[in-house]
């Protein structure tokens, strides 16, 4: 989507304020103990406070109404019973709808007290997250969000997660381009001001590949290691970008 005047600016930024919250809501009640499906639901009771819809329900039937993934799930795990235990790190990724205005936003959340290699993982990701978004300007080629980002994993001793990408958004879930995590020498592309896109870093301390869960829905690292992710949508502007979530 391109951010084309007030009016678009406004409403992803109410879709993305509501995320916002929903997820300040979430890292407020992670804690052991709780199910993923008690998040999930409160996720579900937070969009309809808002009139906001489940952006993973609408576009695709998603079993809940967030991504709920623990452990080595990298994305697209789906809340169920399982029980978060301390030392754990749980990644919830929001996307929503409202008005015909989409945003998505996601944290990897600690459980308790972690293991340093865990704190260590999550602030790196925050700080390639932060990079990308740096670099995120018209004029600038969309692969200088890859290198930015794949800059401050490799600094911090973890590897991008291949294949895990951002994404357009605004007027559905994943519309184009894509926005890699790592430096893509054909990308080219100009980002142009008024652009709507996601930018998530998916880093990990294994080998960097995934694989996808029987439930056909989870996506898993390849050796079991961890694995953290951020995420922001944001408009492509002349400076720094507008961060709706």
């Amino acid at each position: 989507m391109i951010a084309s005047g007030k009016q678009d600016i406004e409403g992803l930024q109410e879709i993305g304020g509501i995320i916002r919250l929903i997820l300040d809501e979430m890292e407020a009640r992670v804690r052991p103990g709780v199910t993923t499906l008690e998040l999930d639901q409160q996720v579900g009771r937070l969009l309809e406070q808002h009139g906001a819809r489940s952006a993973p329900k609408l576009a695709y039937n998603f079993p809940g109404y967030s991504c709920i993934s623990v452990g080595d799930e990298a994305a697209h795990g789906i809340p169920g019973p399982r029980v978060l235990e301390e030392g754990q790190l749980v990644n919830i990724d929001v996307s929503a709808e409202k008005n015909g205005y989409w945003a998505d936003s996601g944290r990897s959340m600690p459980v308790g007290d972690v293991d340093p290699l865990l704190s260590s993982l999550c602030t790196t990701t925050r700080k390639a997250l932060k990079a990308g978004i740096k670099a995120a300007q018209a004029g600038n080629p969309i692969n200088a969000i890859g290198k930015a980002v794949e800059k401050v994993a490799r600094r911090g001793g973890f590897q991008i997660i291949d294949g895990l990408v951002g994404h357009g958004v605004g007027r559905n879930i994943h519309e184009p381009p894509e926005v890699h995590n790592k430096y893509q020498p054909s990308g080219r592309t100009l980002l142009q001001e008024g652009l709507v896109i996601t930018i998530e870093p998916f880093l990990t301390p294994g080998e960097g590949h995934y694989r996808e869960g029987r439930d056909g829905w989870t996506l898993l690292t390849l050796d079991g290691s961890p694995s953290a992710q951020y995420e922001h949508t944001l408009i492509i502007t002349k400076g720094q970008p507008i961060i709706v979530t």
